[in-house]
């Protein structure tokens, strides 16, 4: 009889197939952030199939074998402004995680990162909220900020205003329980896109009302339409749906054998996925189009004569897009959508904007 497999080559076979068998579309959750509704947007999350998720650009279980790097887990970084600590779990390529690593980044937060398994999420087992991003901040006692959207819009209005503490900041932004057209009941934050400020900081920040009507509007129109374009474009032909998982594998550096059942298996399952998402979302025979005219709008929006829709700075619109945006980076859509609209000067503009502000 022909040689049974070592041990080794059966276990990582078998891890394979478990993760396979997740990749499944009948096995599908988002445990990233969710992609606006119906299923969820900016991080609230709602739903089991893998809606927006896209998996290895969009935070799901391909992303677990690129990510087996667990960064310093449950410890933080301390802000330079005061005793403030900051803890992020993510998946690194979920785009409402990228969202958040744009806003810190930006803004000069030191924070640690976990990278959560999306598989077992045994990083955020402390949590019955089981979906990324997650931010942990501790002023003197911890607390957990979920939504992607909440989170920004929190840890902004914190380093803005100095009347309220960061508890009673996060306070403003309750949780509302609302059901899904598939009769699921999800939590929503109806006011996350607000800074909560009193009148003369608001003045300070938004010195004309249409300024702040602008930059809300935008942030989600990034959570409710942006996003569900990622993964229709990713995975929009089999080869780019296996060179977005050959991408996954490199990066993870596992096992041949396991390396090679996430490869071609994740790719077969996220193709297909990829169409029922274009159906839902009732997206053109070529997904590229949406993505293009997506982008336009955008640069539209912001106009000839402002650098940023935030003027001579990015603004939390700004921040929110090139985000979303920058977790297709070294991918075919990503190149594609680089020369075929007029993204690239502003998408750099912010690239450098915040590489400056981490010096």
């Amino acid at each position: 009889p022909p040689p049974l497999p070592c041990a080794g080559k059966m276990a990582a076979a078998g891890r394979a197939w478990r993760v396979a068998a997740l990749l499944s579309p009948w096995r599908l959750r988002a445990p990233c952030s969710a992609y606006g509704p119906p299923a969820g947007a900016g991080g609230g999350g709602r739903g089991r199939l893998l809606l927006g998720a896209a998996f290895a650009l969009g935070g799901g279980t391909g992303l677990y074998l690129a990510a087996r790097q667990r960064l310093w887990e449950h410890s933080a970084a301390e802000l330079p402004a005061g005793n403030l600590q900051l803890t992020l779990y993510q998946y690194k390529t979920c785009p409402f995680c990228s969202k958040v690593r744009a806003f810190l980044d930006y803004h000069g937060l030191p924070y640690e990162i976990v990278e959560v398994n999306p598989i077992m999420r045994k990083e955020i087992k402390f949590s019955s909220y089981r979906k990324v991003p997650i931010l942990l901040a501790n002023a003197g006692s911890p607390l957990q900020l979920n939504d992607s959207s909440v989170i920004i819009s929190a840890i902004k209005t914190y380093l803005i205003s100095k009347r309220n503490s960061l508890e009673e900041i996060v306070s403003f932004y309750p949780p509302m329980k609302t059901v899904t057209e598939q009769g699921k009941e999800v939590f929503e934050y109806g006011n996350k896109y607000w800074l909560m400020l009193d009148e003369k900081e608001t003045k300070r920040v938004y010195p004309v009302k249409e300024v702040r009507v602008e930059e809300m509007k935008w942030r989600k129109w990034a959570d409710d339409w942006l996003v569900h374009l990622i993964s229709p474009n990713v995975y929009r032909t089999p080869r780019e749906a296996l060179a977005s998982f050959d991408y996954i594998v490199r990066e993870g550096k596992f096992g041949t054998v396991e390396g090679l059942f996430a490869k071609y298996l994740g790719a077969v399952a996220m193709f297909f996925i990829s169409k029922r998402l274009k159906k839902r979302h009732h997206l053109q025979d070529d997904v590229r189009e949406d993505l293009y005219e997506a982008v336009n709008e955008w640069i539209k929006a912001i106009g000839k004569h402002r650098l940023f829709m935030g003027g001579k700075q990015p603004n939390l619109a700004d921040l929110a897009v090139y985000g979303v945006l920058r977790v297709m980076e070294g991918l075919e859509a990503f190149d594609d959508m680089m020369v075929h609209t007029k993204v690239q000067p502003w998408y750099q503009r912010v690239e450098e904007a915040i590489r400056k502000a981490a010096v």
